[in-house]
């Protein structure tokens, strides 16, 4: 048997999760002491007390003998027809009521209802051969006392040992969100300090997570002392060959030039791959329609056919804003490198930010745009190389970045220009 559907109903808190964990048990356990106790206890007293006064009513009503109703505390009056109720009555809470009620009109010999006005008194209203009569008494004579002290004690006490343990319980919870704050945090690029705490399992966990947050940051630092090495050793002697090749003549010149500018192109884009974010800055307060505005112009200036299609909501978000003009301008690049025109635009929302990226190129077929992401990705097939080549690491330095905003990069065909359409989605 499937409970899936039940998923859906089920909170996705921890502490709505624990917190349901405790209320169930309780909850149910009163629920069946409850049900236990008004049978056994409260319906069976109810069930002979209200048995006992029945046979002294009977007794009063055929003898008629007002000292009698005197000596049983019984108080009888005359009825007049016409105000003989026509069904019974009682409180909606008066659960033992129902009990009184049937057991008087099982065993009381014509009687013709039942009423409980309030839980002090009962009238219970009989044909007698002197007429119709009202016969009056204590409640207490009836049913047990004070039944709502059960549900009282129960729901008192269950809230307080409830409250209790939640209490408790959120204690040991707390070190276990905090855990989670911190890995999210890092997952974004943030350093959040954490010490472990609360129990021995989570407190290992957090060392671990500890360890690997030092581990993973040494090699981002190494990384980056690597990559400022490679930086300098490679282009010193680019260098030294640019000025060696403008001593050639021309005819021999262009083509090494060419040589010379595509391997420092090739160069650049490996080094913005694996730079990664150890260069991407600190996050900062961004307005998003800005960023794009901005990448757009220094498109335009570039001679690129690359415009502003729409920007959705305000505010400002949380973003490294060299990382993700990184990724824009490698979309952008992309985009204009495989179509014709190239726009852009941005949705703001209290849960999201969404840059899209569109073009007129053919676009990457649908089983395709998984590889594409990877880097190294040459997919001669679904875009046309004759325009421009490329290393295959645009698309993927993007979804890089948009990972390292806690993000996503999503391809997909655009249904404005026909091409690709490339948005970087990331959640607030």
């Amino acid at each position: 048997m499937s409970f899936e559907w039940l998923k859906r109903y089920m909170p996705r808190g921890i502490y709505a999760r624990a917190f349901l964990i405790l209320v169930l048990p309780v909850v149910t356990l009163q629920l069946v002491v409850s049900v236990v106790f008004i049978q056994r206890h409260f319906e069976g007293v109810s069930e002979q007390l209200s048995d006992a006064v029945a046979r002294e009513i009977a007794l009063v009503t055929r003898r008629d003998d007002p000292s009698l109703a005197a000596v049983l505390e019984l108080d009888i009056a005359q009825v007049a027809p016409g105000a003989m109720p026509q069904a019974n009555s009682r409180r909606w809470y008066d659960l033992t009521g129902i009990v009184v009620i049937r057991e008087l009109m099982r065993r009381v010999p014509g009687a013709r209802a039942v009423v409980l006005p309030d839980t002090a008194n009962v009238t219970v209203y009989v044909d007698a051969p002197e007429g119709p009569l009202a016969v009056s008494f204590d409640r207490d004579r009836a049913s047990a006392s004070n039944p709502h002290q059960l549900f009282v004690n129960m729901v008192v006490f269950g809230v307080l040992m409830t409250a209790i343990a939640y209490l408790y319980l959120r204690n040991q919870l707390r070190p276990i969100t905090r855990l989670a704050h911190a890995a999210e945090a890092f997952g974004r690029g943030r350093h959040v300090p954490y010490a472990p705490s609360g129990a021995v399992e989570v407190r290992s966990a957090g060392n671990a997570f500890i360890d690997m947050r030092a581990r993973i940051e040494r090699q981002i630092e190494q990384r980056t002392m690597m990559l400022s090495g490679v930086s300098h050793d490679l282009r010193t002697p680019l260098t030294r060959m640019k000025l060696a090749l403008s001593m050639l003549e021309d005819e021999d010149r262009e083509p090494l030039e060419r040589d010379v500018t595509e391997m420092q192109r090739l160069i650049d884009a490996f080094l913005d791959f694996a730079r990664g974010a150890a260069e991407s800055g600190t996050p900062e307060m961004v307005e998003p329609g800005a960023l794009i505005e901005a990448a757009v112009a220094d498109a335009v200036r570039n001679g690129q056919n690359v415009a502003v299609h729409e920007v959705t909501g305000q505010g400002s978000v949380t973003l490294r804003p060299v990382a993700m003009r990184r990724a824009l301008d490698n979309l952008i690049g992309n985009a204009v490198r495989y179509g014709t025109r190239c726009e852009l635009s941005v949705t703001v929302t209290d849960r999201m930010v969404r840059f899209r990226v569109e073009d007129d190129g053919p676009g990457i077929a649908a089983e395709d745009r998984e590889q594409a992401l990877k880097p190294f990705a040459r997919l001669d097939p679904a875009r046309n190389q004759d325009r421009g080549s490329g290393v295959g690491l645009g698309l993927a330095i993007a979804a890089d970045i948009a990972r390292g905003h806690g993000g996503v990069l999503r391809l997909d065909q655009s249904e404005r220009l026909g091409g690709l359409q490339a948005d970087i989605v990331i959640a607030r």
